[in-house]
């Protein structure tokens, strides 16, 4: 089974966000806080990375530079999920090794569909 770590700082998007991925077979390990990611990249094998952008104390784009700088996470695709949708924020995003950005309010099918193009097989 293939595991997606879904951080965001809303309890209610980490239920909804975990609700959808688990109906569709995927592992799902939620956290409130970058602070916990980086051990959770160290103790659990992690296929995906979907992050917030906005959120105390560590931003998505910040997270995902510490993420990208981890050895074992160099490669695991990182996601954006954000109410965002500027051209900066997206390059912003891009160049800090983010693989995809996804635009809250999303549809189900929508995350699914990002999930299984970053995550094929």
């Amino acid at each position: 089974m293939r595991t997606i770590l879904v951080i965001d700082d809303s309890a209610t998007m980490r239920q909804i966000v975990s609700f959808c991925l688990k109906g569709a077979g995927y592992g799902v390990v939620a956290v409130s806080d970058a602070a916990e990611v980086l051990s959770k990249l160290k103790t659990e094998k992690i296929d995906l990375v979907i992050t917030d952008l906005n959120m105390p104390n560590v931003d998505g784009i910040t997270l995902t530079k510490l993420i990208r700088a981890q050895p074992g996470s160099k490669y695991t695709p990182v996601l954006l999920l954000t109410t965002e949708s500027s051209p900066e924020r997206k390059a912003q995003g891009q160049a800090a090794g983010a693989t995809g950005w996804l635009v809250k309010p999303f549809e189900p099918d929508q995350l699914l569909k990002v999930v299984k193009r970053v995550l094929p097989g």
